[in-house]
C-alpha cells in the first residue's frame, strides 16, 4: 500500500468518525420522534407514528416558552450588538498601552461561568434597583457576555478596514456621522448580520445564566430542562427535529442568496475585463 493510498484511507476514516460523532445522535433523536413509544427511544420500536408532532402542537406551555425565548433573543440582539460594535470601534481607534488591558477586560465575560454571571447580575440589580428577575434582567445578563462575541466579530472585520477611506471622506467635508453611516457602517454590515445571528443563537440556547435571572418567565431551554426532570416525551424530539429542519433551511437559503450576490457582483467585473 502506497503512502498516498494510506493517507486517503486515514482521511476517509477520520471524516466518517467525525461526521458520525456529529450527526448520529441527531439521527437517533429524529428516528425516536416517529416511534409510538411514550419514551424518547428507538428501541424497542413500537410502530411508526406522527402523534408526537400533534402533542407538540398542543403543548401551549412550550409555545409560551418559545415566545419568551424569541423576545429575549430580540432584546439581546438590540443590546449586545451595539455594545459589541462600540467596544470594537473603541479598541480599533485606541493607540495606547491601555488597549491590551481593555481588550482583556472586555473579553473576560466569556471566561466567566454562566452561573456566576447570572448570580452577580441578579444580586446587583436586586440590591440597587429592586429588580428580582424577568425578561429585562434576562436580556441584560445574557448581553453581558454575548456582547463580547459580537465585539470579536467586529474586531476581526475592522482588521481589514482601510482607515484612509474615512480620512478621505473627512477631507472632502463629510462629518463624522456621515462617514460612519456611509462608509464604516456599510463595510461592517456583514459582521453586523453575523453578530446578530450569533447573539440570537447564543441567547436561544443559554441555560445557566437564564436560570438565575428569569424570574417567573420560562424560556425554551429552561422548559425543556424541566421536562427532562418531570418526564420527557418524544414531543421534545419533535421540537428538536423542527428546529434542526429550520436551521438547515436557513443555511440553504443563505447559501443560495450568497451565491446569487456573488454572481451579481462578478457580472460587471467580467464584462469590464472582456471589454
Amino acid at each position: 500500500m502506497t503512502a498516498a493510498r494510506l493517507r486517503r484511507l486515514l482521511t476517509g476514516a477520520y471524516l466518517v468518525l467525525f461526521f458520525g460523532y456529529l450527526f448520529l445522535p441527531l439521527g437517533i433523536m429524529a428516528a425516536a420522534t416517529f416511534n409510538s413509544s411514550r419514551f424518547p427511544t428507538v428501541t424497542p420500536w413500537m410502530g411508526f407514528t406522527l402523534s408526537w408532532f400533534q402533542a407538540l402542537w398542543d403543548d401551549q406551555r412550550m409555545w409560551a416558552a418559545l415566545g419568551t425565548s424569541l423576545l429575549v433573543g430580540a432584546g439581546v440582539i438590540a443590546l449586545a450588538v451595539p455594545l459589541g460594535l462600540a467596544a470594537a470601534l473603541l479598541l480599533d481607534r485606541l493607540h495606547s498601552r491601555a488597549k491590551t488591558f481593555l481588550y482583556a477586560l472586555m473579553v473576560s465575560p466569556l471566561l466567566t461561568p454562566g452561573v456566576i454571571v447570572g448570580i452577580s447580575t441578579l444580586v446587583f440589580w436586586r440590591e440597587w434597583f429592586g429588580v428580582s428577575g424577568g425578561l429585562f434582567l434576562t436580556v441584560v445578563a445574557q448581553s453581558s457576555f454575548i456582547a463580547a462575541y459580537a465585539m470579536l466579530l467586529f474586531s476581526a472585520r475592522l482588521e481589514r478596514f482601510d482607515p484612509v477611506l474615512e480620512e478621505a471622506a473627512l477631507d472632502l467635508g463629510a462629518t463624522h456621522g456621515q462617514v460612519f453611516r456611509r462608509i464604516t457602517l456599510p463595510y461592517l454590515m456583514p459582521a453586523i448580520l453575523s453578530a446578530s445571528l450569533l447573539a440570537f443563537l447564543q441567547s436561544f440556547e443559554n441555560y445557566n445564566t437564564t436560570l438565575f435571572v428569569r424570574g417567573l418567565d420560562t424560556t425554551l431551554t429552561v422548559y425543556i430542562a424541566t421536562k427532562v426532570r418531570t418526564g420527557l416525551t418524544p414531543a421534545v424530539n419533535a421540537l428538536s427535529l423542527v428546529l434542526i429542519a429550520l436551521t438547515i433551511l436557513g443555511a440553504v437559503v443563505y447559501e443560495i442568496l450568497r451565491r446569487r450576490e456573488a454572481r451579481r457582483q462578478a457580472g460587471p467585473a467580467e464584462a469590464l475585463e472582456s471589454a
